[in-house]
C-alpha cells in the first residue's frame, strides 16, 4: 500500500482550508484517509499553518511519500530540511 501525505481540501467557494492527511495514494483527495496530521489556513493573513511534527517524522520514517506542496509545508515549518 503506497501512503501519501497530501492535502484535503475543505471550506466553501472560493474559501479553500486544507487539512493535511496521511491517506493511500489510490483514495480520493477529499476521501478516506488514515490520519490527520495538521493543517493550512492560505487565505488568512499571515497564512496559518500547523503541523504535529512528531506525527508527520513518524510517518516519513515509516515510508510516507509528502505531495509537492507537503513538502513545501513541511520544509516552511521546519519538519525537514
Amino acid at each position: 500500500m503506497a501512503v501519501k501525505i497530501r492535502l484535503k481540501r475543505m471550506g466553501a467557494n472560493k474559501r479553500p482550508f486544507y487539512r493535511i492527511v496521511v491517506a493511500d495514494s489510490r483514495a480520493p483527495r477529499d476521501g478516506r484517509f488514515i490520519e490527520e496530521i495538521g493543517y493550512y489556513n492560505p487565505i488568512s493573513k499571515p497564512k496559518q499553518i500547523k503541523i504535529d511534527g512528531e506525527k508527520a517524522e513518524k510517518w516519513l520514517r515509516d515510508g510516507a511519500q509528502p505531495t509537492d506542496t507537503v513538502k513545501a509545508l513541511f520544509k516552511k515549518d521546519g519538519i525537514i530540511q
